[in-house]
């Protein structure tokens, strides 16, 4: 049976809570901070600009040879300036619960990112894990660290 992974980032923003809460929980803003390659679209009609609980959010996105997933996530809960979370409800995933946390800190906002995930298929699924899930994975999460700099300013260490 394949194994639920978890991988979790943090990034200092220097920006004020309300303009990284409300950029963030703004479902339009997600294909900004994906890799193009992905070819990220949101699809949704109606899921409207603010988050809340109950939402579901429809994407297509292309994670291998350009072919076309579709992918569905309901955003299960939200705490306005603290966190919300994402799980799918039709993917490429057996399991996918995506945590945003948001924490004011002195010079900005810490933004922290729990995810944990199944890859399909048991042992099938494990290796493409190794094979290029995990890697796929990392370099989403590493250009978003850079955009949200981009657009938010590098934080002073």
């Amino acid at each position: 049976m394949s194994k639920v992974y978890s991988f979790k980032t943090v990034q200092q923003i220097p920006a004020d809570m309300d303009t990284v809460w409300n950029f963030f929980s703004n479902p339009e803003n997600l294909k900004d901070i994906t890799p193009p390659s992905l070819g990220f679209t949101v699809i949704s009609k109606y899921h409207g600009p603010v988050m809340y609980a109950g939402q579901i959010i429809e994407y297509q996105v292309k994670p291998l040879l350009g072919i076309p997933l579709y992918w569905m996530t309901e955003i299960t809960q939200v705490s306005h300036h603290a966190y919300f979370i994402d799980e799918q409800r039709f993917g490429p995933y057996s399991l996918w619960h995506h945590q945003h946390h948001f924490k004011t800190i002195e010079g900005g906002v810490e933004m922290t990112d729990i995810v944990h995930y199944k890859i399909p298929f048991w042992i099938l699924g494990d290796f493409a894990r190794w094979l290029f899930v995990k890697k796929q994975l990392a370099g989403i999460f590493s250009t978003r660290y850079q955009v949200v700099e981009k657009l938010f300013g590098t934080w002073k260490k």
